[in-house]
């Protein structure tokens, strides 16, 4: 099985290293779907979201729901998102473990920063707009898109301070964890219990598994599975089972780096070069060297945790297959149907959110707690880009449309509505926020 996936996904991690950046894919999707979606194919557009997704292995239907098929666009939204959680998740955790919120020296200042990042936007939110069924929507700028922050970072080049880059992945890295609590409390249906235990009991067997070193990825894609589909028929939104798998992969190997090179050296003694018989058109190894080859790529493999060996499967899926079909699916607004009366509803209460609400958020706690006896801001950020790096939190895109969607969701016709106003807000507060953040950043950060 871990082979089979290796084989599908060796050609995206070619087109990774070869093509354009991940961030680029997601641009073009958006801009085909909203083209798409103002053409005279736009009924065929909105036909392949509607478009029923079924798989069936016997008389079980893989991603049904309630015993219906899935259109594309649940199963886009609630299937294959529930693997970018899971890879989020994987992400997390390997943060809190070892990485920028290891320790609460290190943790405090971006959690303190997105508090401020998802707190104010929301404020602005309802400052705007404050009336049902609107006020459904207030979550929606409290996202930052973690993927569109770093490239538009990247194009600034080494000019950016190594602690900045820091300071704003960790941002993100603790504004997903406050995403995935919001869509967890407050966008999950009626509860019911059985599947939902049942799912708790196969998440304890991974968290079992886990502690007793079973490092097979095999045994965590398929149990993981099986939570998801429990996760989905217990009304809980399924891409939290995602995150909470994610959380019961092993992030140690078997073998440390350091037994590791030294079987290698015994291994490498054993192979005897001389005895392969070889041309210019083939190479026959001997059973021995054969076997000792296969001892290395065994070995190899028990020196990667399960954690980082399928977080570097699953990259290249969620980079360059899920998330730009996500936004193909999600991010196309209708234009003829927005009024000017509805411009300052909705579109105005995200765009001030995520523009406004996520800078001063981000600006205001970060830059007051710098100053408390406790904290500092990173080497090589000054107070004007902490403000610029603050703009670029107001970045929403990919989590910002996923809880739109979850906001105004089972309305009729008028969520579709709101959906499409909320859309228009997340493009036009997240193309503001990072154009604006770049030419600040441009500007104060040193030329070499």
């Amino acid at each position: 099985m871990d082979r089979t996936i290796n084989v599908i996904l060796k050609p995206l991690r070619r087109f990774a290293t070869q093509k354009s950046s991940a961030s680029f894919l997601l641009f073009m999707a958006t801009i085909l779907a909203m083209l798409l979606a103002n053409s005279p194919w736009a009924n065929a557009y909105h036909h392949i979201l509607s478009y029923p997704i079924d798989l069936q292995i016997g008389k079980f239907n893989l991603f049904a729901h309630h015993g219906e098929p899935m259109p594309m666009l649940a199963f886009v939204n609630d299937a294959l998102m529930a693997v970018f959680f899971f890879v989020i998740g994987l992400e997390i955790k390997q943060e809190v473990l070892i990485g920028e919120l290891s320790s609460m020296r290190k943790a405090i200042l971006p959690v303190i920063a997105a508090c401020g990042g998802m707190i104010v936007p929301v404020l602005f939110y309802i400052l705007v707009c404050n009336t049902s069924p609107e006020i459904r929507g207030a979550a929606i700028p409290m996202a930052t898109d973690i993927a569109f922050a770093l490239a538009v970072l990247g194009l600034l080049g080494k000019r950016v301070p190594l602690g900045m880059r820091i300071f704003l992945t960790a941002l993100a890295v603790v504004d997903d964890i406050g995403g995935i609590i919001i869509i967890a409390l407050f966008y999950s249906g009626d509860i019911a219990y059985q599947p939902l235990l049942i799912s708790l009991a196969l998440l304890a067997l991974l968290y079992v598994g886990g502690k007793m070193r079973i490092n097979n990825n095999l045994f965590y894609y398929v149990v993981g599975f099986f939570v998801w589909v429990l996760f989905l028929e217990s009304g809980i939104h399924p891409t939290i089972a995602g995150v909470l798998v994610a959380f019961t992969v092993p992030a140690r190997p078997k073998i440390n780096l350091d037994d590791f090179t030294c079987d290698m050296t015994g291994y490498l003694n054993m192979l005897d070069y001389t005895e392969v018989r070889q041309s210019k058109k083939a190479a026959v190894l001997t059973p021995t060297q054969i076997q000792v080859l296969n001892n290395i790529h065994s070995l190899a493999d028990k020196t990667i945790s399960p954690l980082q060996s399928i977080a570097d499967k699953l990259h290249p899926l969620v980079n360059y297959l899920i998330l730009p079909l996500f936004a193909f699916v999600n991010a196309g607004v209708t234009f003829g149907d927005i009024q000017p009366a509805s411009l300052v509803n909705v579109p105005l209460a995200v765009l001030a959110g995520l523009f406004i609400g996520k800078t001063l958020g981000i600006f205001s706690f970060t830059y007051l707690f710098a100053r408390t006896s406790i904290g500092s801001l990173p080497t090589g950020m000054t107070r004007m880009n902490l403000f610029g790096v603050s703009m670029l939190g107001g970045i929403g895109f990919t989590v910002a449309l996923f809880i739109a969607n979850l906001s105004f969701a089972g309305m009729g016709d008028a969520g579709i509505d709101l959906l499409n106003q909320a859309k228009l807000g997340v493009f036009a507060g997240s193309f503001i926020s990072g154009l604006c953040g770049y030419l600040i950043l441009k500007k104060v950060l040193p030329k070499e």
